[in-house]
């Protein structure tokens, strides 16, 4: 009950950051003016893109071990 919560969850979170992450785009490429602001917008938008991976890489790997412990390798006869 609680995995299914839990993934519900964090894909509901992960596909808010999605979106926030294509907003932002938008709002550097379009409305910031000197192209020295698109540079740093978009360099930072390219770090919180890394970190985003990152996280949905570590959940997925975490929830992917959980699993393996818990179903495999200890059964009881």
């Amino acid at each position: 009950m609680f995995g299914k919560v839990k993934k519900v969850f964090f894909t509901g979170v992960f596909g808010i950051l999605y979106i926030s992450f294509v907003a932002q785009l938008i709002y550097v490429l379009g409305w910031m003016n000197p192209i020295e602001m698109k540079l740093a917008g978009m360099s930072g938008l390219a770090f919180e893109w890394l970190v985003l991976i990152a996280a949905r890489y570590l959940s997925k790997r975490s929830s992917g071990a959980a699993q393996s412990y818990n179903n495999g390798g200890f059964r009881r006869h």
